[in-house]
């Protein structure tokens, strides 16, 4: 059996701990490797580690370490088919949106590449007679990072290349269900010629992220996942006095007006829902249907769901893959049971898939609910999985109260031919990112990404200039040289003169 172990101060190591975590694949259904996973002492050792490595790292110029991240962007690309294979035997998803999500991942690498351009400060001169200020942006010290089963090399890739680009030092905690792409990464970047110490990996459960939390040699920490684990690392971090960054849940809405390109909203939704089996923070989970454009809706992605292509990851034809665990999988059909029990019209059931050759493999076909209402728990909970309720509205405004409502804000699209909607809708709506006639509306690498109310435990957003910002604390100097005239001591608040 294969034993995924740490990565701590540039080599595998086994740790201080005999507990294992089972990996398998959602495929097949069949266990593959374990992992080991950590301990407290595991997660101070890697910080203790990461700690003396940032003050070489946090001292070497900005150019160098964008080299290094160049060097690593090449690597990365160059074993992209490994890192992509990875990523579909541990979570399923099907090889070209793996091969995307990757993709997306490279793509923070490349904004790293720039810091020297982003670490810039500022400076004013003669702010008063003869004195001038600046400011500039310094590391903060060990970072930490926490992040889901369903982006093993995106979600990573958004948080450790801006923060070791930054000057920081970085320990990973992936998840424990497939964490062997992270560990590729961590030898690419080593290969890169990375310091030792300066990217770590320790491997875990609970204990590992109370340690996280509760390491007062860790000053920031970022994570991804549900709403209830983002709101517990939020306040005990804080508690901790860290600063902290953490996306929550989301149930993500896509309004379709009656005046859409309907061929398009369909095609959009498709991918929006059933991409990735549902298992993202920004899967459109609910389709509101505007006005009278709900029957035609219903009927034409009904179609297209009942011919969904659901297989192996690896499979050329499959569009959609299974889910990552049996649990997981339970839970989801748990959902759609739930949906039916609620009075929603099941328009589309996906649970009775039967694959031959993979009969014990995690899978089920794309669900379709229609005459979903805001009061069920299928509509006001993050279900993670192939599940599309629509809900119908008799009008703009209601919908964009119905969005409103909701207690997430992560990502929300509409599809209209109406530029003032649009505009409209963008300016109203309290959701964190908004698509118009773009189903998925993930911001590029050099713009952030992050929700609103329950979807973002923090004040800054993922990657881009919000997470330079996030890596790193803001120092302003000011300054007088003295001409050799001695001055008198003042005793009162400078005022610049």
């Amino acid at each position: 059996m294969n034993l995924i172990e740490h990565y701590i101060d540039g080599k595998s190591f086994s740790g201080s701990s005999d507990k294992k975590g089972k990996i398998f694949n959602p495929a097949t259904g069949k266990q593959e490797s374990e992992v080991r996973l950590g301990s407290r002492a595991d997660l101070d050792l890697a910080v203790e580690k990461a700690k003396k490595a940032f003050e070489s790292w946090s001292n070497t110029p900005p150019l160098q370490r964008a080299r290094i991240i160049f060097k690593f962007k090449e690597l990365v690309e160059k074993n992209s088919d490994e890192l992509t294979k990875l990523i579909v035997n541990e979570h399923g998803k099907v090889y070209e949106d793996a091969k995307g999500s990757l993709t997306r991942g490279l793509e923070v690498v490349e904004f790293a590449c720039g810091i020297p351009q982003m670490l810039k400060g500022e400076f004013t001169e003669n702010v008063g007679t003869n004195i001038d200020s600046w400011s500039t942006r310094q590391p903060l010290g060990v970072c930490a990072g926490i992040t889901p089963f369903n982006f093993p090399a995106m979600v990573p890739m958004w948080m450790f290349p801006m923060a070791i680009a930054c000057g920081n030092t970085f320990v990973l905690k992936p998840s424990e269900k497939d964490p062997s792409c992270a560990m590729k990464l961590a030898n690419l970047f080593k290969e890169a010629g990375l310091p030792d110490g300066v990217f770590n990996i320790v491997n875990g459960d609970k204990e590992v992220v109370d340690a996280i939390i509760e390491n007062k040699d860790i000053p920031a920490v970022s994570f991804v996942g549900s709403t209830p684990i983002a709101k517990y690392i939020y306040e005990n971090a804080a508690k901790n006095e860290k600063r902290v960054q953490a996306l929550g849940g989301a149930k993500n809405h896509c309004v379709v007006m009656p005046d859409c390109d309907l061929d398009q909203a369909i095609n959009g939704l498709m991918g929006a829902a059933y991409g990735s089996a549902g298992e993202r923070c920004m899967a459109q989970s609910v389709a509101v249907a505007v006005g009278n454009i709900g029957d035609d809706l219903v009927n034409q992605i009904s179609k297209k769901v009942e011919t969904l292509k659901v297989g192996p990851g690896m499979d050329k034809a499959s569009e959609m893959g299974p889910l990552v665990t049996k649990e997981h999988l339970e839970k989801v059909k748990g959902y759609v049971d739930l949906g039916v029990k609620e009075g929603a019209k099941l328009v589309v059931d996906g649970r009775n898939i039967k694959l031959q050759g993979y009969e014990n493999g995690y899978y089920i076909g794309g669900c379709l609910f229609d005459h979903v209402k805001k009061d069920m728990r299928i509509y006001k909970e993050e279900i993670f999985g192939p599940v599309l309720s629509v809900v119908r509205v008799k009008n703009f405004n209601e919908a964009l109260q119905l969005i409103n409502d909701h207690e997430f804000g992560n990502g929300t699209s509409i599809y209209t031919r109406d530029g003032d909607v649009g505009r409209t809708f963008a300016n109203k709506i309290k959701v964190g990112m908004v698509g118009i006639n773009i189903p998925i509306p993930v911001p590029v690498a050099y713009h952030s990404f992050g929700g609103w109310k329950r979807s973002l435990f923090g004040d800054q957003h993922m990657h881009g200039p919000e997470g330079v910002r996030f890596y790193t604390k803001l120092k302003t100097i000011t300054s007088r040289w003295p001409s050799g005239v001695r001055s008198n001591p003042e005793f009162v608040m400078p005022v610049m003169k």
